[in-house]
């Protein structure tokens, strides 16, 4: 884990002040909401509204730490630790929240492979607790799928509770791919994804930033996370560098959805942008980053 410095900090408290230099939201309608400077709130790699607490958010941390969930409030503050028993963690990568009759759950997607390594991938769904003080939390049930050709790294999943569906989308395929499983799927054993299409109208580099930053041209277009707003129209997809939206109509299927053209907005300036969510009255999207200070940003869609 990266040690936090004291200029790191006052910087931090500086920006949640008002005091320090002005995030940049000219481009996605952003404000600062808050600040994460808790150390032990670094490597986020995913976000998600509560839909029990009120003005809560959920996140979590990448592969190499503990099982654990934390509860913060919107100015970036820690307000809770859970430990997620019974369930490895190999490389959680994103965080989805919804409610299904009548309770409040929080999908947990161990879906990373940096590798192309892995042959099965979990998802883990967790109700979430009533009450926030540090406690142990264990999974009301889990989901073990594969790809169906092959290894991919993923790092984006998102919840349709009204069509019982989530979807998966992967991070390095050019164009990325979207994959499909059941919320509750009856009986147990490993499940296959079904390829449902392919993202269009992702952004691509410019000459001059392909010549420049040729790194950062490669990753700009990588997708890091994924929501379904509120009343399950409009999918938000993160990558490194924009935020996309994809509308979908009342008779539309999401295969249908992704293969229209996306809403985009360039992203406020975040450190390797990984964690993103919608507000619970599906207004606004909160997003963060990975790296510790990072800002906690409101995106108007």
């Amino acid at each position: 884990m990266r040690s936090l410095t004291v200029p790191a900090v006052l910087m931090a408290l500086l920006v949640l002040a008002g005091c320090g230099p002005e995030p940049d939201t000219t481009t996605a309608g952003a404000r600062l909401s808050g600040v994460l400077i808790d150390p032990q709130l670094d490597e986020v790699s995913g976000l998600a509204t509560s839909r029990r607490h009120r003005n809560v958010l959920w996140i979590h941390d990448d592969g190499g730490n503990p099982e654990r969930l934390f509860a913060i409030d919107l100015r970036g503050q820690r307000q809770a630790t859970f430990r997620v028993e019974g369930v490895p963690k190999t490389d959680w990568e994103d965080l989805a929240s919804f409610e299904l009759d009548g309770r409040a759950y929080l999908l947990v997607a161990d879906i990373g492979d940096n590798g192309g390594l892995r042959r099965s991938l979990q998802l883990h769904i967790i109700e979430e607790p009533s009450r926030l003080a540090n406690a142990r939390l264990n999974p009301a049930w889990s989901i073990a799928f594969r790809w169906p050709d092959g290894a991919r790294d993923c790092e984006a999943v998102a919840v349709d509770v009204r069509r019982r569906q989530i979807l998966l989308i992967t991070k390095k395929r050019e164009p990325p791919e979207v994959f499909s499983l059941p919320l509750r799927p009856e009986g147990g054993g490993l499940l296959t994804a079904e390829r449902i299409g392919t993202l269009v109208g992702l952004p691509r580099p410019d000459q001059q930033m392909r010549e420049r930053w040729p790194r950062r041209a490669r990753l700009q277009g990588q997708v890091t996370a994924a929501d379904i707003s509120p009343d399950g129209r409009t999918l938000a997809v993160m990558t490194y560098r924009h935020l996309l939206l994809y509308t979908r109509a009342p008779r539309e299927s999401w295969s249908q959805a992704i293969a229209e053209k996306p809403t985009i907005r360039a992203l406020p300036v975040l450190p390797q942008p990984e964690a993103l969510g919608w507000s619970r009255d599906g207004r606004t999207l909160y997003a963060t980053g990975e790296f510790i200070p990072a800002p906690l940003y409101q995106v108007r869609p």
